[in-house]
């Protein structure tokens, strides 16, 4: 298939999103834009300037950024707003599910209520699904450079939400904070019936998946660093868990040298349930359609794998059974249309 012809089979076929943070979806101008209706004052004096800064050496020195990102995000108003801008976006790629993280904590300790940063962003959920066709999910993270008591504290503060909430999740500085330290919080949360979700084996090693693995998780996000350990991968497989890959966001944090290293060929061709996303989209240069054209060019990915990675990031949802029985037919029906039209 002609390389412009498969760019748009990959921005055309539905997708799910299934790890992207909200607060990484904030462009400058928004940014910008809320800084001056909140009264903040930047570090950088444009939109053009703050973007200059998005050359990032590791994953702290983007937190950095990211969390003054974050400070300008005060009202319901504020919260519904960048949701809404991620959720247009995201339906320009076809985006039918998106299920979101948002790390409450940054915001809680600023002052801002649980209330108004659920009641924003839950409001656009619910005006997305009449008005773009887009089904989205909450997945609420504890912050693994903050204590075990401070992640228990959030999980009673979302108490009221929980019915709303698809996932409990882990995320934040990896080196130094292992999936462990949160164990007793994660089992507390699968003893309350709630799916768990940890990002591990990005910056981490393959022992981090391994502990996030024995924590009983639903998806596993990123796990790159599994291919390290071949018994752990056939457990992986074994279980069918998850792998919420974000290709873009490895290349800008340095975790790759370069996109044709990337393992995520040798993730799929070792078996496992991989999918594709963005992570913080607006600060590494791609949302979910460009992960996966810049993963195609470096990887030499063929159509078979687009519509494979297409319907694993479905299968791995949250979705209801029904649910994911009827986006995979609309997938279905996408690629016969497209051989139809190819001629």
């Amino acid at each position: 298939m002609p390389r412009i012809d498969l760019e748009n089979f990959i921005r055309g076929i539905p997708k799910a999103e299934l790890h992207m943070h909200l607060e990484g979806s904030i462009e400058a101008e928004l940014m910008f834009e809320l800084a001056r209706r909140n009264g903040i004052v930047l570090e950088w004096d444009t939109p053009e300037a703050l973007r200059a800064a998005y050359h990032f050496q590791d994953l702290q020195s983007f937190l950095e950024v990211f969390w003054a990102g974050c400070a300008v995000l005060r009202r319901e108003q504020d919260f519904y707003d960048l949701t809404m801008a991620y959720l247009r976006r995201a339906r320009q790629d076809n985006v039918r599910r998106a299920e979101l993280f948002l790390g409450l904590q940054s915001f809680t300790l600023n002052g801002v209520s649980v209330a108004t940063v659920m009641d924003g962003v839950l409001r656009a959920f619910d005006d997305a699904a009449m008005e773009l066709g887009v089904s989205a999910a909450l997945m609420v993270i504890a912050q693994r450079h903050r204590s075990e008591e401070a992640a228990f504290a959030l999980l009673d503060a979302i108490e009221p939400w929980l019915p709303r909430i698809a996932a409990i999740g882990l995320g934040g500085p990896e080196l130094g904070n292992p999936p462990s330290k949160f164990a007793g919080f994660f089992r507390t949360c699968k003893q309350r019936g709630l799916r768990v979700v940890i990002h591990a084996g990005e910056e981490g090693p393959a022992a981090y998946v391994r502990e996030a693995f024995q924590l009983g998780v639903d998806r596993i996000d990123h796990g790159n660093a599994c291919l390290d350990d071949p018994d752990l991968v056939r457990e992986l497989v074994a279980r069918a868990v998850p792998l919420t890959v974000c290709p873009l966001s490895n290349l800008k944090l340095r975790v790759v040298a370069d996109l044709n290293r990337h393992p995520l060929k040798r993730l799929m061709d070792a078996g496992l349930m991989v999918t594709v996303n963005s992570d913080d989209p607006s600060y590494f240069g791609g949302y979910i359609a460009e992960n996966l054209i810049e993963c195609q060019r470096a990887l030499e990915l063929s159509r078979a794998d687009i519509i494979t990675l297409a319907r694993n990031s479905f299968i791995a949802s949250f979705m209801s059974a029904h649910e994911k029985a009827a986006a995979l037919e609309e997938i279905d029906r996408y690629v016969q249309e497209h051989a139809r039209a190819a001629g």
